[in-house]
């Protein structure tokens, strides 16, 4: 007999109930480190005071209106998001595969006021992933991710990731522009060179093309700038956004140029739950903590110090981790064992995180960690290393 919740998840048998800063508490008490964040999603940790009052006070008043009304909230939080991007304007929406979905439409609408409709297709990267629709699953390209549901969603061609030959060579008159995450997360923490988004934004420009970034895993300052591609020091024509940016609370959004964002005219695009009050005063309040003085270099700080501990860790345990990628606090531990082994480990020491493709260990913690929580990850990683390093007996009789 079938489970009331659907059988689309393989989900680790055990229940939280409640949590404080980086940690989670399970029903039978024991506490975890959080290195995994609700797959990089609570970006000030559990039961942050300002976040939960701001969300609280809010439903006291009112939660949902539609888009019928102004927002206030969400308002503000637009022009916050303006003050501190490249972008002119903003759409709220829940999700980031919806902010994707917004993103693609955005890019087609805009070529086609701009008398190019024959430019739909869209130039995509190998390893990636931007969402579970059936237009985003065509987008990330993943076989695994397509089997079973049918045509395929035209519009998207795939190339090598930081290979700018492979775009140049991809490029039609049928190209609307180029979507790709500055930092893959679910491909396997795979940061792109920062000379090959300087590359792709040259590249559009010379094409008349749109660049859109995905950062719905790598944004909202989780590599030590607010968002991935400051460090190239670029600008996208779009970008979605999402996970982190209402710190648990579903939330995305897609930020745009005024000439992206002015294709989206009243019923080309909407969303009924998108930047209601009450995701408008999450969203506010974690910009309160993320756009504070001083916070964005204390979050490079720390992940620098753990970027070395887990060079470190590489390098003692080889037989386990072969690599630490990554950037600022969206890190990856490649494997030489099964991704799932080292996870289930990290978790049998009490430390939580997340697999990735390319056999990857994912570290997405919340943004608020210091150098003792990247301490304790590390010892505790350490441990389940030791755990998993093979025996005299399992090399020999391999």
């Amino acid at each position: 007999m079938i489970a009331a919740l659907m059988p689309n998840y393989n989900r680790i048998d055990i229940a939280f109930e409640h949590g404080e800063g980086a940690y989670l508490f399970d029903s039978a008490g024991r506490r975890f480190l959080d290195f995994g964040a609700g797959i990089a999603t609570s970006s000030l940790g559990h039961g942050h005071r300002a976040l939960t009052a701001a969300i609280a006070d809010q439903a006291k008043r009112v939660m949902h209106v539609s888009n019928l009304y102004r927002v206030p909230g969400a308002e503000r939080l637009a022009q916050r998001y303006v003050a501190a991007s490249f972008a002119d304007s903003v759409f709220f929406c829940n999700s980031g595969a919806e902010a994707n979905e917004g993103l693609v439409k955005a890019m087609r609408k805009t070529m086609a006021d701009a008398g190019q409709p024959e430019r739909t297709r869209v130039i995509c990267f190998d390893g990636a992933f931007h969402g579970r629709t059936l237009a985003m699953i065509a987008a990330t390209g993943n076989a695994k991710y397509l089997a079973g549901f049918g045509p395929v969603v035209d519009g998207f061609d795939h190339v090598p990731f930081n290979d700018l030959q492979a775009v140049r060579d991809a490029i039609t008159p049928a190209t609307a522009g180029i979507l790709i995450e500055p930092v893959q997360g679910e491909g396997g923490i795979r940061p792109a060179s920062l000379s090959f988004l300087r590359g792709l934004r040259a590249i559009c420009d010379e094409f008349g093309i749109l660049l859109g970034l995905d950062e719905v895993q790598c944004g909202m300052g989780r590599t030590g700038k607010l968002f991935a591609h400051e460090w190239a020091g670029i600008e996208p024509d779009v970008m979605s956004i999402a996970k982190g940016m209402a710190g648990g609370f579903p939330m995305g959004a897609v930020l745009a140029k005024e000439d992206v964002a002015r294709a989206l005219v009243p019923g080309s695009h909407g969303t009924t739950f998108g930047g209601n009050p009450l995701a408008a005063a999450a969203g506010n309040a974690v910009l309160d903590v993320v756009l504070a003085p001083g916070f964005l270099d204390q979050l490079d700080d720390t992940a620098r110090y753990l970027w070395r501990g887990l060079n470190a860790l590489t390098a003692r345990h080889p037989a386990v981790f072969t690599q630490a990628r990554g950037a600022g606090l969206i890190l990856g531990l490649k494997c030489a064992v099964p991704n799932a082994e080292a996870q289930q480990a990290a978790m049998a020491e009490g430390l939580l995180t997340v697999a990735a493709g390319d056999n990857v260990l994912r570290l997405v913690p919340p943004l608020i960690i210091g150098q003792a929580e990247c301490d304790e990850a590390l010892a505790l990683l350490d441990r389940a290393a030791r755990r998993c390093t093979p025996s005299l007996a399992q090399v020999a009789a391999k």
